[in-house]
């Protein structure tokens, strides 16, 4: 398991290949990466905070939480910091399993939990001003579907 909190880019064709290559006895391999989405009236940046050491903690707990839910052979997840432009890679998690369907529905569920649990925090500049991206109550759905 990696969980890496950075500010520089990450090249995701080299990040799928080194996680690969360490699970050799996986059925599947799910990845996913999310980019800086342009918004109207047309974003200039985005820029990401958080605390240091808490949000590394929170984000290997819910690694944790989804090698155990679904047996995974091995998890990755890469979240960016700093200032950002439209189409910048934010982010990537990647998931090992024996069968395809926990590969998918564990990859879903760290997405689903880095979209609306995870501490970032969000603004957008744009050429109207700027402002702190809130919280999308479909956000909060989506990651409610995966509590028992």
């Amino acid at each position: 398991m990696r969980v890496s909190v950075q500010q520089a880019p990450f090249e995701i064709g080299k990040e799928v290949d080194a996680f690969s290559k360490n699970v050799a006895g996986s059925g599947a391999i799910v990845t996913f990466s999310g980019v800086v989405r342009d918004v109207e009236p047309g974003l200039q940046s985005m820029t990401i905070e958080h605390y240091p050491g808490m949000t590394e903690r929170a984000l290997t707990d819910i690694a944790e939480t989804a090698i155990s839910r679904w047996s995974l052979q091995d998890c990755l997840i890469i979240h960016r910091y700093g200032t950002l432009g439209p189409g910048d890679q934010i982010m990537m998690v990647a998931t090992a399993a024996t069968h395809r369907k926990a590969a998918f529905e564990s990859a879903e569920f760290l997405m689903d939990y880095l979209k609306s649990r995870a501490p970032f925090w969000k603004k957008e500049l744009t050429a109207k001003g700027e402002n702190w991206v809130a919280a999308q109550d479909t956000d909060e759905a989506a990651l409610d579907r995966w509590t028992p």
